[in-house]
């Protein structure tokens, strides 16, 4: 398995993962139409079935540091199959239920189950590979997301006429796949403790890592700043007379310039200094969104999608390496499950913020916060730089 300009150096695990990935996201039929789904399949509301979106959302949240816990505890391996199979299951009853009861505990339960492979993906990677390869190898995950996710998409439009039973019985068959990927070629990959040692509790080796809640912190705004894509980005468009298929048509540029362009720039993403990339990305992004601030037309957005997704494919291929670069190897999954939360929190935070910034501040002044908000992030980053330099060299030396 190889993709054009990566090395054949990276396991074969880890190409498991990237083939998991890919299928997973290759079959990810359910979420992009479950309001659709509702309101005209199930006959509910509007407002009924954005709540039970929101209750897939509240579960992927709670499923970031469930799954970071359960990595660490009874391993990555394991809690990759109780995600994969446990999700194909829910996606079933979800399916069939009618009930309101047992359609909003379905939703959760697809959330919770749906992203417990996250951080124990993440875990893994950093678990499997040397601190140099890591870039790459998260940056390949990325690349496979995008790439599944855009393909899901559009098919999922077709397969949706034929009957939306049919999207969840293929999304719960995708994710079998991709649970008998994992039993067949993932092995268990979570660090020995040293004989006579017991695993620390996560909370309060957490809340004494001054360096990793900030990084966490920073993340959450780089999240608020990202989803006003898909809050803000689409109203503001309708403001300026655009038709809603102009802004599906921009935003597919994303996944267009993420598919080009990631594989080719992803080796040479590798040779730069993590944590001062992670600022730079931001600061791209910020600005990405802060052009909308002068533009009217649908050329103007498209430009503002491409800066912003230039420098999403930075910080995506970077931040989980910097992560693992500073997170304790007994404690690695749940760190990379609280990243995890960190960033569905900024998702919440984005559609809020956003939104109801352009009600009632206008579109100039809510792109210019945008904007000013990457330039704070980005100083935030990068002076946190050397003290991320230090942790990762700690870590290093006692590893």
């Amino acid at each position: 398995m190889t993709v054009p300009g990566t090395p054949r150096t990276l396991p074969r695990a880890f190409w498991a993962l990237w083939v998991c990935q890919l299928v997973n996201r290759l079959g990810s039929f359910v979420q992009p139409f479950l309001v659709l789904y509702l309101t005209q399949d199930r006959q509910l509301s509007a407002g009924t079935a954005g709540g039970v979106a929101a209750a897939v959302g509240a579960g992927s949240v709670v499923s970031q540091l469930v799954g970071g816990w359960l990595s660490d505890r009874v391993g990555r391996r394991a809690t990759m199959l109780m995600c994969f199979f446990g999700t194909a299951a829910a996606l079933i009853l979800l399916g069939s239920a009618r009930s309101m009861p047992m359609i909003w505990a379905t939703a959760f339960a697809v959330g919770l189950l749906g992203d417990l492979f996250r951080p124990a993906v993440s875990a893994t990677v950093a678990d499997l590979l040397e601190p140099k390869e890591r870039v790459r190898a998260y940056g390949l995950l990325f690349w496979a997301i995008n790439l599944g996710f855009s393909v899901s998409t559009v098919s999922a439009g077709v397969l949706a006429s034929l009957g939306y039973g049919l999207l969840f019985w293929l999304n719960a068959a995708a994710s079998v796949i991709a649970g008998i990927v994992i039993w067949a070629m993932v092995p268990e990959s979570r660090p020995k403790l040293e004989e006579g040692t017991s695993r620390r509790p996560l909370l309060p080796v957490v809340l004494r890592d001054r360096v990793f809640l900030t990084v966490v912190l920073i993340q959450t705004g780089y999240a608020t700043i990202y989803f006003q894509g898909y809050s803000t980005l689409p109203l503001a468009m309708a403001n300026d007379g655009l038709a809603t298929s102009m802004y599906g048509t921009v935003m597919a540029l994303n996944g267009i310039v993420i598919v080009v362009v990631q594989p080719l720039v992803v080796k040479r993403l590798a040779t730069f200094d993590r944590p001062k990339l992670v600022a730079v990305s931001m600061l791209i992004v910020g600005l990405g969104f802060g052009l909308g601030a002068v533009v009217h037309e649908w050329w103007g957005y498209a430009l503002s999608v491409v800066v912003w997704t230039i420098g999403e494919i930075g910080f995506a291929a970077v931040i989980g390496a910097v992560f693992a670069d500073i997170a304790p190897s007994d404690l690695r999954g749940g760190y990379m499950g609280i990243t995890g939360m960190s960033f569905g929190l900024g998702a919440v935070i984005g559609p809020l913020a956003g939104p109801n910034a352009l009600e009632h501040l206008g579109a100039t002044a809510t792109w210019i916060g945008v904007a000013l908000l990457g330039v704070v992030i980005f100083i935030a980053q990068y002076a946190l730089s050397p003290a991320i330099h230090s942790r990762t060299a700690e870590n290093a030396a006692t590893t």
